[in-house]
């Protein structure tokens, strides 16, 4: 497995700083979010370190169901942008959010569920041709967020012929259990952080006692299931990216 930190936990720190705290601390991987102030990856400073940099799509401001047309093709091409540049990237792979319920849209449901599903379709058809792989997270128990069940989402993502992100925080706060979070074949990337089940807190990895995420079970499942793809820890601040590394690197390490 290759581990990952996202640049959430050192925002808004230069990307050249992120970069360099990340090889400092052996980590091979990171995860940007493509948005202020990391709206533009230069390539070429990526190159200049021993990091692989996958894209999380633009999450402010962005609604690829909105009920707006204008609002939902705008929302569509910051998706495309991002998909841009992860195809000059390695490993060459994009996660996406679904969509929101808008204001008032709860009017007409089925209609932004459609939105939804044709965004996504034409985003996840955009980066086949990219070569890139996209991969739509799913989303915490937050009012009018898309995506938040698992099992539908499954269903969405292989519509659409695509992969899921698993964000294990936020299947925790929706009440799965890591073996229920794992039961998907079309997980190609995960992102990791801890909580209590009442709050998408982002929280260390293994600091959140006994409401928290079972990642001895998560992790031993993975290893079982011979999962190769990358696992992002996305928590808060540079301690808990600390604590979480030192933590996945003793879990591992008992697995083997």
């Amino acid at each position: 497995m290759k581990i990952s930190v996202s640049t959430l936990a050192l925002y808004p720190t230069p990307f050249e700083e992120v970069l360099s705290h990340l090889e400092e601390r052996g980590v091979d991987y990171c995860e940007v979010i493509n948005e202020n102030p990391y709206h533009e990856i230069n390539s070429e400073l990526v190159d200049s370190y021993k990091i692989n940099v996958s894209v999380h799509a633009p999450i402010s401001d962005i609604n690829i169901a909105s009920h707006n047309r204008t609002m939902r093709n705008s929302s569509v091409q910051q998706m495309k942008n991002s998909i841009d540049k992860a195809s000059k990237l390695e490993p060459g792979l994009v996660v996406v959010h679904p969509g929101t319920m808008p204001i008032l849209g709860d009017r007409f449901p089925d209609k932004i569920y459609r939105y939804n599903l044709e965004s996504l379709r034409e985003c996840a058809e955009y980066a086949e041709d990219c070569g890139v792989v996209m991969c739509v997270e799913n989303m915490p128990d937050i009012h009018g967020l898309l995506g938040k069940d698992i099992k539908e989402l499954e269903g969405i993502i292989e519509e659409i012929n695509t992969y899921m992100t698993l964000d294990v925080g936020h299947a925790h706060n929706m009440g799965f259990s890591t073996d229920e979070m794992l039961e998907s074949k079309l997980i190609k990337h995960i992102h990791l952080s801890d909580n209590d089940g009442s709050f998408d807190s982002h929280n260390a990895i293994g600091s959140s006692g006994m409401k928290g995420i079972d990642f001895e079970n998560l992790l031993k499942n993975l290893v079982k299931s011979n999962y190769r793809d990358i696992l992002v820890v996305e928590v808060r601040n540079l301690q808990d990216v600390d604590e979480s590394l030192d933590y996945l690197k003793l879990q591992m390490k008992s697995l083997k």
